[in-house]
């Protein structure tokens, strides 16, 4: 990475390419340090994560009990199996424009938004966790006269959560890049997304523009990053658990 910055920083000053177009990286670099204090950009920052926040924690509160039902009940699964393949492979940024219509706060169309595209992490995962569990143990419950809920509860909910733990962190920063993107494409007051189309109509637009995708990208790492750590420390039991 540093090498990179090097060599963008090089081929701006020698001229190989124009600063106009493309801003020296040392001048991105000092622009992104000082959005660090730039009260605006801060307000907008939280705006973006209480979305993220709120639509992470209403998936959570969906995707785990339907992956749990649908990996419980085969014929639940089996009935609602076409419907997930149909929804799952279109592109939520594709349907941004339609949420627009559909909602008219901007937060609500958010939440929508990260919640449509964040679930079928946590919902496969789920439902490919509970698959993993050894029957051995849910058969020895139930030779002890465990009915299902107490074999859910007991055996397969905590031989599961590792997996749901994995799907919870990838739905974390798909969660991130939808709550931008929608800023972006949907527009609004606050938000990343609508700080860097402001940007853009600023003096310095191009590279505070930069600057702001620098911070997006640095916050999903920084995002991704603890709840890698928060998956280490309660699952380190586990071999599938991320390294």
């Amino acid at each position: 990475m540093t090498g990179l910055i090097l060599l963008a920083e090089a081929a701006g000053r020698l001229g190989l390419v124009s600063t106009v177009q493309f801003p020296l990286a040392s001048t991105v670099l000092i622009t992104t340090a000082e959005l660090a204090a730039d009260p605006e950009f801060l307000l907008d920052v939280g705006a973006t994560f209480a979305a993220w926040a709120l639509g992470l924690a209403l998936t959570v509160a969906f995707a785990v009990p339907a992956g749990l039902l649908l990996g419980s009940v085969p014929a639940v699964e089996r009935a609602l199996r076409p419907v997930i393949e149909f929804l799952r492979p279109i592109p939520s940024v594709a349907l941004i424009p339609l949420a627009a219509f559909v909602f008219t706060e901007r937060l609500d169309m958010k939440i929508a938004m990260i919640m449509y595209a964040a679930t079928w992490p946590i919902l496969i995962n789920t439902m490919y966790g509970l698959r993993e569990v050894d029957p051995l143990a849910k058969e020895t419950l139930r030779t002890f006269g465990f009915g299902r809920l107490a074999v859910l509860l007991r055996v397969s909910l905590p031989s599961t959560a590792p997996f749901i733990a994995t799907g919870i962190r990838v739905a974390a920063t798909i969660a991130l890049i939808l709550a931008i993107s929608t800023e972006l494409l949907a527009g609004g007051s606050d938000g990343i997304g609508a700080f860097i189309i402001l940007a853009g109509s600023s003096p310095d637009g191009l590279t505070l523009t930069v600057a702001a995708t620098v911070w997006a990208g640095v916050l999903g790492i920084a995002t991704n990053g603890a709840f890698v750590l928060a998956e280490r420390r309660l699952f380190h039991w586990h071999p599938g658990v991320a390294a």
